[in-house]
């Protein structure tokens, strides 16, 4: 039975609720889907990489042999032997992390959202790179802090920055390794070096860490995690390594927080899902990582080695960018005069989209800034849609 002439409601949102926006990558991605726009813009791994036929493997045997558990409610913190993996695989000698100090999460985004809700307090100050990645400065903001921009430079994170800013301040956010959206890499020296600085302020350290395992060259660099488990927080996921679509990742740190965090996650959607988890083991825990990784490494390299050579061969001179090491982005530094959001607008109508940098940065945007992303197109396709971007910007120099 259908009331009629119900009096309109007047939504009245909570507080929290007009601190949240929609993604500008995301809303991009909605015009990027038509077939014909050579896409620099999304994060997105390459559909290459994703091992299909593994994958359906791994979920028949679960399903077949363990259906009834798989399917089943599973405990907060995680299947426990895919939280032994992790454990397993990031301890070190002298540095040992237990299964206890592992949280599974539903994707990256959702340890972000629970590590805002446990340590961040309104108006209390964050530390954040400049720029940082957009999807933490989301789930943040949601909880009303004062970010506080960390100055970097072209290899990343400035750890002596940290030293005025770090009083009173309930957290500082990084990505070390192949960083989102520029690239770059902090160094083992400065890694020691901002450990030892957050843990002389006793300030949480978090290390995102989605790209660590896509090094083009070498072995990843040494995880902060392990330099001082009692004070970094540190954050993994299976999107880039194995696929996306599961929607699974974790968080690893001491005990007292990650139990804090297992109880805000209880509140939020009781546990992640356990068929997934399962899955997800029965696929990796025979080492197939570490024979798919390699070629994940070989794809990105040479996609990437193809946009730097059509970046050489195109950009007109006053143009900007880094050589990444590893991950799956480029970034790109126009003069000061040229408006990025501008120019989205121009190569959108040339069939053409990246990503503008200003939406990276919690304080000051530089709108002279855009990330490329090269993983997804082929590379016929990166040296047109580098051509054409190359031919908008020189229009405007």
């Amino acid at each position: 039975m259908k009331i009629e002439h119900p009096t309109p409601i007047n939504w009245q949102f909570a507080k929290r609720a007009e601190q949240l926006q929609s993604s500008v990558i995301r809303e991009i991605l909605k015009i990027t889907m038509r077939p014909d726009i050579i896409s620099f813009a999304g994060g997105l791994p390459s559909p290459a990489t994703f091992p299909v036929e593994h994958m359906k493997a791994a979920f028949d045997k679960v399903l077949s042999q363990q259906g009834k558990i798989a399917l089943q409610y599973g405990p907060s913190d995680g299947y426990a032997p895919l939280r032994e993996w992790i454990a397993n695989s990031l301890s070190i000698p002298g540095s040992v992390i237990t299964p206890d100090q592992v949280l599974m999460v539903s994707g990256s985004q959702q340890a972000l959202d629970l590590l805002g809700k446990v340590l961040i307090e309104e108006n209390s100050k964050v530390l954040v790179e400049t720029p940082s990645y957009l999807g933490a400065l989301q789930a943040f903001s949601v909880y009303q802090p004062q970010f506080v921009s960390v100055p970097t430079d072209d290899y990343g994170l400035l750890p002596e920055a940290v030293d005025g800013i770090a009083d009173g301040a309930r957290l500082l956010y990084a990505l070390p390794n192949f960083h989102n959206p520029t690239g770059r890499t902090m160094s083992v020296e400065r890694r020691m070096a901002l450990v030892e600085t957050c843990a002389r302020h006793g300030l949480p350290l978090i290390e995102d860490d989605p790209y660590g395992a896509l090094s083009y060259r070498a072995d990843p660099l040494p995880k902060m995690l392990t330099m001082n488990p009692s004070g970094v927080i540190y954050m993994g996921s299976f999107s880039k390594v194995l696929t996306p679509g599961i929607r699974l990742g974790y968080v690893v740190g001491p005990t007292p927080l990650i139990r804090k965090l297992e109880q805000a996650k209880q509140a939020a959607d009781l546990h992640t899902s356990q068929l997934i988890q399962m899955v997800v083991y029965e696929a990796i825990k025979d080492g197939f990582l570490a024979e798919h990784i390699p070629s994940i490494r070989t794809l990105y390299a040479n996609q990437c080695q193809v946009m730097l050579d059509a970046l050489a061969e195109f950009a007109p001179e006053g143009v900007k960018w880094n050589k990444p090491e590893g991950g799956m982005f480029i970034w790109v530094t126009l003069p000061k005069h040229i408006d990025c959001m501008q120019l989205l607008e121009e190569a959108i109508a040339q069939k053409v989209a990246f990503v503008p940098g200003a939406p990276f940065y919690a304080n000051e945007p530089e709108k002279n800034t855009l990330r490329l992303s090269f993983v997804t197109v082929p590379p016929e396709k990166i040296r047109e849609g580098v051509a054409t971007l190359a031919k908008l910007i020189a229009a405007k120099i």
